[in-house]
Parts: structure tokens; sequence; C-alpha cells
């Protein structure tokens, strides 16, 4: 929690043992004037949710070891992959922090749920990482069996799958069935049921959907 306040809330100088002598200027005071984006808001210890939710309400951070109260203008947006509503009645997040954030919400469904999204995203991570390869010269059956997976990782697990796709097959531009599952720790896809049709492995539980909030700065 210390790191987390210092990184947010920055420090004066001799604030803690192994502070900067010439102090730090936190990501609330950078962001001043801007948007700050607060990923996996759910995690933040109660006791700097309160900190926190004097920015939201009040406008204002105090330094760690500071005495100087600022005032700041800035648009709060935060995600998480928990029930926030869910900790607040377990006693985990707070309630007016919870409401103070919930200005305007969207809640963006997993990557399993969006199947039109998954070679688009594919592609855009094998350029990224500087790979040949694109979905439009994948075999049919490659295309469908990427499309049929789960994905409990959502993006993060389709941008790794683009990682390894660029380092085992460097400077090619497709890749077949065989080699898509000798990749490694790509999501299992079988059809040895019965009927035939594919079965998908679900090792690991679905990812829930995240959930966005922000909360305005200044009107």
């Amino acid at each position: 929690a210390n790191l987390l306040e210092s990184e947010l809330f920055g420090y004066e100088c001799g604030a803690f043992t192994g502070a900067k002598k010439e102090g730090k200027v936190g990501l609330f005071e950078l962001a001043d004037g801007g948007t700050i984006f607060l990923d996996e808001i759910g995690e933040i210890p109660l006791d700097l949710q309160g900190r926190l939710l004097r920015v939201l309400q009040e406008h204002e951070i105090l330094r760690i070891g500071g005495d100087k109260v600022q005032k700041i203008d800035i648009r709060v947006i935060s995600a998480t992959n928990m029930d926030l509503y869910s900790k607040v009645q377990e006693g985990k997040f707070r309630a007016d922090l919870y409401y103070r954030l919930n200005v305007m919400s969207l809640t963006i469904a997993p990557l399993r749920m969006r199947s039109d999204d998954i070679l688009l995203l594919l592609d855009y991570f094998l350029e990224k990482y500087g790979s040949a390869v694109r979905s439009e010269f994948l075999p049919p059956e490659v295309t469908k069996y990427l499309t049929a997976q789960t994905y409990p990782g959502n993006i993060r697990e389709l941008e790794n799958l683009a990682q390894r796709i660029e380092a085992f097959k460097e400077g090619e531009t497709s890749l077949s069935m065989e080699e898509i599952m000798e990749i490694g720790d790509a999501p299992i896809c079988r059809s040895d049921e019965g009927s035939g049709e594919q079965r998908i492995h679900r090792n690991r539980r679905d990812a829930p959907s995240r959930f966005a909030c922000g909360s305005t700065g200044f009107p």
C-alpha cells in the first residue's frame, strides 16, 4: 500500500526511509488538467480508498510527509474484473467510493463472447510484434480453431499467443493446424467426442467481464 500510495500521491523529502532527497511528484499531480487511468481498482486497500475518495470528492491531494494541500483538476477512469458491488456488501470496498466512481459505467464482454473480434485483435498483435503471419493467410481450420476458444485470459492470452507465433514462425506468413497446436500453452481444442463436434477444454475459470467506470473532474 505504501508503494502504491507514494506512486499516486507523491512524497516530500525525507518522508520515509529510501525516499528521494528531492521528493517525488505523484501520478495525480502529473495528471492535473487531464485524465488518469486506474486499473484493478477493486484491489486498492481500504485505507488507501479513503484518500482516493478525497481526490474525487474534494479535488485535492496531499503528498506523503507533506503539509500543503494541492487542488487538482483530473478525470479518473478506472477498471476492474471484480464485482465491486459485491465487495461493497462484503465490506471490502467503500460504498461512498463505489458511488463516487460510478458516474458512467461500461461493461466489456470477455473475448469468448466476441468471437468476431478475435482475428482482428490477433492481426493487431501480430503486427505489433513484427510477425508476418496474418489471419487472411491462415487455413480455414486454423481460423476456426482460434475463434472457437474461450480465452480465459482474455486479451492478454491472445496477445501472448501472438508473441509465441512471432517467435516460432519468424519470417513466415502462415501456420498449419499442427503448428498452432505445437506452439504451446494455447487453448486446447479437441474433436474426440462421440458427436465429432469440437469440445473446448476449459481447465481454467473464465475471467469475468471487465467493469470500467469514470469520474469527471471539475465541471
